[in-house]
């Protein structure tokens, strides 16, 4: 019986996926759903739905996938 090779698995080398932006544009979005929350509340029919579809739908996936990437530094 032949021994197989075991694969070693090497975990490529990550940076921090959430940045300083990252966390504003998610601060951001929390704001904008309570604010479209608070707003329902309080019997909003027009402002409340498009808080709350900004927030959830634009806000939070920008600030999940937005990604900047690093100032290259000019060594001239």
């Amino acid at each position: 019986m032949k021994k197989r090779k075991r694969k070693e698995i090497v975990a490529a080398p990550q940076t921090p996926r959430f940045q300083l932006i990252n966390w504003v544009l998610l601060a951001a979005a929390i704001i904008l759903i309570a604010l479209g929350f608070f707003s329902l509340s309080r019997g909003s029919i027009t402002l409340a739905p498009i808080l709350l579809v900004a927030g959830y739908c634009v806000v939070v996936p920008l600030a999940l996938l937005l990604r900047v990437k690093p100032k290259e530094k000019d060594h001239a």
